[in-house]
């Protein structure tokens, strides 16, 4: 074992080995309901939305959300802030309000299958693989911050600390399931808030409270719009247009509105309205998460000075495990410990039951083995869950190779959500977009985030968030443009083909019968306009 910066008690221990026994508990309560691929893949479409709109969020929840935006909070201060806000709370709502009545209305078990079903099977293909590439390459992430922590609070050894995590969520997940999934990752959001924010309170303590972490700030960390007319007048180093392009349309809609490791959460809600609701509800406590994040990593850049850039130790990963060795007491280190350890298996359960969905039935049962049973399928999805954590152990070291944990998950993005998103506004909102402009549109989407990030130097851009943000812009205005030229010039499918799949040949959903607070339409509307005043206040 390495050495620890702390050392935990007895009573430590106990905490964590609880937890892990309970989640296991709740993938063996689940197995008798795995009885057929849809109960499996998509929990039989009978979760109430509430639960639904908390584990779409908790599914976010993972390595990325803490340690990550801890880290950016720390390197960029509270212009971390734009990733909860305007790169989250718009791409949410729009889900909820116009792209969720195609996915569960069609009823698709996954977003490669509504390719298929609006382009053809080269588009579904391609997205299949390459999703199931980026899913395994994210999921990695929760594995590396699961030992980080587990390496820096207790003294484990990465390997085993990766393992441990990995054998874990094999488990659960692969006894019970995405319901399983769904109900830990509920009981993790609790969990997270439970065992977190106490670094908040007392961080705030020691600085002095907001206005006195505010003013012992640099300026450019203190404001989240001001500044950004120029590139150099922001700790973030992006100016206003790379926001809003970049970051708040093309990175944010592209993973809100396309991934399907969160959009599977709101295909196992129980009816329609549900479904719309899951992404919408989940977006209140999504505006409130900085509170967990931003804030303790603001006040670290003045309590953990050792891990500036000039210091040898300028890790930024590192600051939540600092500040939680240095505030945490035996009893709460265990606590703290168990909620970071749930809301890193909650990411990567949800990596892994995204993958499996895919894996099974859009690589699997369309080009592999077409005509198995259901019964087939489902053990297919339970050896592909086996398959693909083994898969994340290896790619969790591919992570150690980036300062920020928040660059890594950006990169990847822009290589995968970019040009989808150009392809699903498309292929929703425009009938002549034909089935090989769709497929020519995401693979040159692809290529241009590729070819920008391995031609251009890493200093050509102000900061890693820039160059993240502009390659995930061009990557999405090649596959517009592209997709647009091949339309104009290919097959387009008959109208009668694309009932049910674009905007304006869709019958529209009516709410009449529905009481205000489940309407889509309002909650959206109540979403946006504290999205607004928040700007405001933060400006």
């Amino acid at each position: 074992m390495d050495q620890a910066i702390f050392h935990p008690k007895f009573i430590d221990y106990l905490i964590i080995g609880v937890y892990f026994i309970f989640v296991i508990l709740v993938g063996v309560a689940l197995k008798g309901k795995m009885k057929t691929g849809n109960d499996f893949f998509l929990s039989g479409r009978s979760i109430p939305g509430w639960i639904t709109s908390l584990a779409f969020l908790s599914a976010n929840l993972g390595a990325l959300e803490m340690l990550g935006m801890v880290a950016s909070g720390y390197q960029y201060g509270i212009m971390t802030v734009h990733y909860y806000l305007i790169g989250a709370i718009p791409a949410m709502v729009f889900l909820g309000i116009f792209m969720m009545p195609f996915y569960y209305g069609s009823k698709v078990r996954s977003v490669p299958e509504y390719l298929k079903k609006r382009y053809n099977e080269a588009t579904r293909g391609f997205n299949a693989i390459s999703f199931a590439v980026m899913t395994v390459l994210m999921s990695g992430i929760s594995l590396y911050a699961m030992a980080l922590i587990l390496k820096v609070l207790l003294g484990w050894s990465m390997t085993l600390s990766i393992v441990l995590a990995a054998v874990i969520v094999l488990i659960y997940v692969g006894i019970g399931g995405l319901t399983s999934s769904i109900y830990n990752e509920v009981i993790q959001f609790f969990l997270i808030w439970i065992g977190l924010l106490p670094i908040t309170i007392l961080s705030l303590r020691d600085v002095g409270g907001w206005n006195g972490l505010l003013d012992r700030l640099p300026e450019n960390f203190s404001h989240i719009w001001e500044g950004t007319a120029t590139a150099a007048g922001n700790g973030m180093s992006v100016d206003f247009l790379g926001i809003v392009l970049g970051l708040g349309f093309v990175l944010s809609f592209g993973y809100w509105t396309t991934d399907f490791l969160v959009v599977q959460r709101a295909m196992a809600a129980k009816d329609m309205a549900a479904a719309q609701n899951t992404s919408i509800i989940a977006s209140f406590p999504k505006m409130l998460m900085p509170i967990l994040t931003v804030v303790p990593g603001m006040a670290a850049i003045l309590l953990l000075p050792q891990l500036g850039p000039d210091s040898l130790h300028g890790n930024y990963d590192m600051a939540l495990p600092l500040l939680m060795a240095k505030y945490y007491p035996t009893g709460l280190l265990g606590l703290g410990i168990t909620a970071l350890l749930a809301s890193f298996m909650s990411g990567m359960a949800g990596n892994v039951t995204a993958f499996t969905t895919i894996w099974t039935y859009d690589i699997y049962q369309a080009y592999i083995n077409k005509k198995a049973s259901d019964k087939h399928y489902l053990f297919m999805g339970r050896i592909s869950t086996v398959v693909g954590i083994i898969i994340s152990i290896g790619t969790a070291y591919i992570v150690m190779g980036f300062p920020n944990m928040m660059d890594y998950m950006q990169t990847l993005f822009g290589f995968f959500n970019a040009p989808l998103f150009a392809v699903f506004l498309l292929g929703m909102f425009w009938k002549k977009a034909s089935p090989w402009g769709g497929f020519w549109g995401l693979l040159s989407g692809t290529l241009t985030a590729g070819i920008l990030y391995l031609f251009l130097p890493e200093d050509f851009y102000a900061s890693a968030a820039a160059g993240n943000f502009w390659r995930a812009w061009w990557a999405f205005f090649a596959a517009i443009v592209i997709e647009i030229i091949v339309s104009l010039f290919t097959k387009q499918k008959k109208e009668s083909e694309l009932v049910g799949l674009v905007y304006g040949l869709t019958e529209k959903i009516s709410h009449k019968h529905l009481p205000w607070y489940r309407k889509p339409t309002v909650l959206g509307s109540i979403a946006m306009i504290v999205f607004i005043a928040l700007n405001i206040w933060l400006f």
